[in-house]
Order: C-alpha cells, then sequence, then structure tokens
C-alpha cells in the first residue's frame, strides 16, 4: 500500500472517528456538551449545503438517512432503550443505513435532477412507514431490562460489513477519497448504534458520521481537480502549480507516446486509454525524485528537484527501457469494427490526397500483433535544465520541447539532452564581430 492510499484512508475519515472517540470518552465532552447542537446542525446543514452545491444525489440521500435513522431511533427509544420500539428502532438503522449506502453507491448518479432524486426519496418514503409500523409496541420485542439493551443484533453487523467491503473494492477501482469516506462513516454508525444509540454521544457519533462524508467530498473534489481522471497521475493544474514552487537547480522532462495516433486509428479510443494509463503508471514509478504530470493527450511531463538535467537522464533511459520492455496486450474484442476500420482508411486515404509535407522520419509502424503476442510501446523524451539562456521554467520547458523534437526526427524511442550549442555558437559571433 502506498502514500497516497494510506493517505485517502487516514484522512480525513480516519482521523474525525479517532478525534470524536477521543472527545467523547474525554472529561472534556462534558464541558462542550452544550455547544454539540450546534455542531450537530452545522454539520448536517453544510454537508446538505454542498451536496447541493456539487450536484451529487448519493451524498445528499445518504446525509438524509443518517439524519432520519438517528431521529428514528431517538423519537422511538423516548429516552430509553429497555422498551420494544426502541430496541427495533436501533435493530432497523444497523441494517437501513448501510444497505442504503450500497444502494446510493450502486445506482448511476444523475445529479439533483426530478429523475434522480425521485427514486431516492421514494426508498426513504417507504422505508420510514415501515420504520414506524415496525416500531410499534405491538410489533416489537418485549421490553427488557438488561444493561446490554442497547447492544446491535448480530446479524445486523452483516449489512454493515457488507458495505465496508462494497466501499473498499470500488475504491480499489476508482481510488477516490469518497469510498474511503463512507467506510469510515459505517464505522461511526457502528459506534453510535453499539455504545451510545441516545444522548449527547449519540449526536456527536452521528454528525461525525455527516462530517466524514463531507469532508471525503471536498476531498475527492480536489483530488479530480489535480488528478487525471483517466490515468491517475497529477494533471496539468498540479503541474502548474508545481512550477511555481521550484528553486535554482531542477529538471523537467518532456515525455511524448511514440504514434500514439496509430494506436487510436488501428484499435479505437479505449485501447488508446490503455496505452495512456500503462505508459503514465510507468511514469510515475520513475526514480530519481521525479514527480510525474499528464499535461494533456499523449503528452507528460516530469519534474525532478535539487538534480541537473545529466542526472536525471540516467534515470529518464531507465523509464524509456523500461516502457519499450513492457508488454501490451490487445485482446480480441478490442479491436476496432470494420466500421471503424472503414472509417479510419477513408481517413488515411484522405491524408495520402494532401499536398506532400516533409516530415521527420519515423520508426517503423505499429505491427499487428499475434494471438500470443504484444503491442510494443514506446516514447520519446526530452529533458532540459535552467541556465544563463533558459532561466525561467517556461522557458526551460520549451528547451525540454526542443530536445523531444530531436528525439522524434532521430528516431523516436530515446531520451535527448537540451543542447546548449547555439548559446556557445551566438557567443562565439559576437566575440568574432566585436574583434573585427
Amino acid at each position: 500500500m502506498n502514500h497516497k492510499t494510506w493517505k485517502a484512508w487516514l484522512v480525513p475519515g480516519g482521523a474525525v472517528l479517532v478525534a470524536a472517540v477521543t472527545l467523547v470518552n474525554s472529561s472534556l465532552f462534558a464541558q462542550g456538551a452544550s455547544s454539540l447542537s450546534f455542531y450537530y446542525v452545522a454539520v448536517f446543514a453544510a454537508g446538505l449545503l454542498l451536496a447541493w452545491r456539487f450536484n451529487s444525489s448519493r451524498i445528499l440521500f445518504s446525509l438524509l438517512t443518517l439524519l432520519l435513522a438517528h431521529c428514528a431511533v431517538v423519537f422511538f427509544s423516548d429516552g430509553s432503550l429497555h422498551n420494544g420500539p426502541g430496541r427495533m428502532a436501533v435493530t432497523l438503522a444497523a441494517l437501513l443505513v448501510p444497505l442504503n449506502f450500497i444502494v446510493f453507491a450502486a445506482t448511476r448518479e444523475r445529479g439533483l435532477i426530478i429523475a434522480g432524486v425521485a427514486p431516492r426519496f421514494g426508498l426513504l418514503f417507504l422505508e420510514s412507514v415501515a420504520v414506524a409500523v415496525l416500531c410499534r409496541p405491538e410489533n416489537s420485542p418485549a421490553p427488557i431490562h438488561s444493561h446490554n439493551a442497547a447492544s446491535v443484533p448480530l446479524w445486523t453487523l452483516t449489512a454493515l460489513a457488507a458495505a465496508v467491503v462494497v466501499f473498499v473494492r470500488r475504491y480499489l477501482q476508482t481510488h477516490k477519497p469518497i469510498e474511503p469516506g463512507f467506510a469510515w462513516s459505517m464505522a461511526m454508525v457502528f459506534l453510535w448504534l453499539e455504545f451510545a444509540p441516545i444522548g449527547k454521544a449519540s449526536d456527536a457519533y452521528v454528525a461525525s458520521a455527516a462530517l466524514i462524508i463531507a469532508a471525503s467530498l471536498i476531498e475527492t473534489s480536489y483530488v479530480l481537480a489535480y488528478h487525471d481522471e483517466l490515468t491517475g497521475i497529477r494533471g496539468r493544474r498540479a503541474f502548474n502549480e508545481a512550477l511555481l514552487s521550484l528553486d535554482q537547480q531542477y529538471a523537467i522532462a518532456i515525455v511524448d507516446i511514440d504514434h500514439f495516433k496509430q494506436f487510436n486509428d488501428t484499435y479505437g479510443h479505449d485501447v488508446g486509454d490503455q496505452v495512456l494509463c500503462m505508459v503514465a503508471s510507468r511514469i510515475n514509478k520513475v526514480e530519481g525524485g521525479g514527480h510525474a504530470f499528464r499535461c494533456g493527450g499523449e503528452e507528460f511531463a516530469v519534474i525532478f528537484r535539487d538534480t541537473s538535467a545529466k542526472d536525471a537522464f540516467e534515470h529518464l533511459e531507465s523509464l524509456r527501457q523500461m516502457i519499450q520492455d513492457s508488454s501490451f496486450r490487445v485482446r480480441g474484442d478490442e479491436r476496432r469494427t470494420s466500421a471503424q476500420q472503414e472509417e479510419a482508411d477513408r481517413r488515411q486515404a484522405a491524408d495520402r490526397r494532401r499536398p506532400a509535407k516533409k516530415k521527420a522520419p519515423a520508426a517503423s509502424p505499429l505491427r499487428q500483433p499475434s494471438p500470443t503476442d504484444g503491442l510494443s510501446v514506446t516514447v520519446s523524451i526530452g529533458v532540459a535544465e535552467p541556465s544563463t539562456r533558459y532561466r525561467q521554467p517556461e522557458q526551460v520547458i520549451q528547451a525540454a520541447d526542443q530536445a523531444l523534437y530531436r528525439a522524434k526526427q532521430r528516431g523516436r524511442n530515446r531520451v535527448e539532452l537540451a543542447s546548449t550549442a547555439p548559446l556557445r555558437l551566438e557567443r562565439t559571433k559576437r566575440a568574432r564581430a566585436s574583434h573585427s
């Protein structure tokens, strides 16, 4: 488990849960109980407002589920969990809250339009009617006088455990912090129903569960803003901000996938996306302290802090070799259909009818893989560092782009350093002119 995964699971969900449990079980909780009502109202109001602002029906109805479940337990317990309706409300909350969270996660997000919210409102309405009927005294278990009346029935823990499994699996698929947030909120719901179904502590646990979900929504929006959604690595905005914090010594590399257009024309954009993801995963593992970014299309950037271009060259050469040695296998159902291939052929024929342009020498085109073979994916890389000629990061990027173009001209699948020869030549011309 890497640093990014640890952070997604510990912040903010794990941190909020530990803080809430510590505070509830400390002497400070009684002193701050008077402000707990404000905390409860503020968290739910802010969470619902964020759900509306981010157009997320999943967050909105998850918070409403928590709120309705808490209100049901407080109402039917009537200040004591020894009566039948109160214990039935706790049991139903332990069952319905995780099941609702699973349903909201499984259904497609359609925003806050009528077609998206109406089924969820209908589900909550039917569940509210069912809870009201099942919690009637004649339908509830008989009152008991045991001190353990508040315990959650063992069979209902299956729903809580199933919800956690669902959110862990969804995180492995999407890598979005919202999924760990829901998992931690399930843990908070268990603490609420098991140890403090009613009272001030219950308010703290339920509000903290809502806080975890709201904070995870904010964290997810940050990840989507600064990370490329397709490849998962940092995106253009993160790259631009990283440029602002560079010191005097650094190196910037520009990486471009060779013949990427042919991948899309031959195999379709789905395979092209898989190529991008594969290359991005390799670039993200570059050694030497390099930080990878996707700048757009098939172009990536790597920033090496406190590293010269010469030192970065060695790590980039290892990266180039690693990508070249990677075998990208195309399954039969991922090939282009005949109609798609005909369209690609028509575009290529139109290109051939256009006036010929001078092109850089190219490496051999993509070869069709056999069933037991794979596609060979290669990259060309240009790397540059600050100098007396290239002082600003934008100038260093331009120098790296020029080095990348030379790598393309010289056959692709190679790493090129930004040359300082033009600078030395200009200085020699000026020196000769001054002596003449």
